[in-house]
């Protein structure tokens, strides 16, 4: 995983619960242009397995996920 990436969009899903996070992700990602990196901001505990999830079975890639605390932070790839 490359954390050096600079993202070129941020979706802040901070205080919203499951499924909105791995929804609102996806739809974003729909948006955007293959090659671009999302920055996905999240608190759900769920939103760890989900994004991840929706990562691997939509064909992206996951290039870094780190937590402080309760705040999860993902950086995805556009692949496709």
């Amino acid at each position: 995983m490359a954390s050096d990436a600079k993202p070129n969009r941020t979706l802040d899903c901070t205080g919203l619960y499951c499924p909105e996070p791995v929804f609102r992700t996806r739809l974003e990602l729909d948006k955007m242009s293959v090659g671009e990196i999302l920055e996905v901001l999240a608190d759900d505990p769920a939103a760890d397995e989900d994004i991840k999830s929706l990562v691997k079975r939509t064909g992206h890639e996951l290039l870094k996920l780190s937590r402080k605390g309760d705040a999860l932070r993902f950086l995805i790839k556009k692949t496709k």
